[in-house]
């Protein structure tokens, strides 16, 4: 058998050492790390001090957004926004906001599937069918007025 190599017993592995996430890194212009200037990075103190006060904006951000939750306003949103935040300078937030953006993107496409639109589009109409019903039923029982005697307070 020829394995490719001139002793016997050993065979020649082409080695690939580029990553799955390499080309896409590469078109966006930066791996994964800080995006600190460079400045800032060549000095230990000022980098420490850089990525503290990046921690400190996005956990004000992520935990306004986490308090917009159960209130009005847009909580995921500024989570998010506080997670790419923390992405310029920490990289389990890169990992982290990749693996979402990758998830979201997997929900979109399946949400695209005809199958799974027409089964959405049935599910509503069979809500508001629902909807409808009651709300024609009370209607039909009380009327207009509301159940409780407001006039009476």
């Amino acid at each position: 058998m020829n394995t490719g190599s001139d002793e016997s017993g050993k065979a020649v592995v082409a080695v690939d050492r580029s990553k799955p996430g390499d080309a896409a890194e590469e078109q966006q212009g930066q791996g994964l790390g800080s995006r600190a200037p460079e400045f800032v990075k060549a000095r230990r103190v000022l980098h420490l001090s850089w990525q503290v006060g990046v921690f400190v904006i996005g956990l004000a951000v992520v935990g306004a957004g986490i308090v917009m939750l159960p209130l009005p306003g847009p909580g995921w949103v500024v989570i998010f926004g506080g997670m790419a935040i923390w992405a310029t300078e920490f990289v389990w937030a890169q990992l982290v906001l990749r693996w979402t953006k990758r998830k979201v993107t997997e929900a979109a496409q399946r949400a695209l599937d005809p199958r799974v639109r027409r089964r959405n589009i049935t599910l509503t109409a069979i809500g508001l069918v629902i909807i409808a019903v009651l709300m024609g039923v009370y209607l039909w029982k009380f009327g207009f007025e509301m159940p409780w005697k407001i006039k009476d307070q």
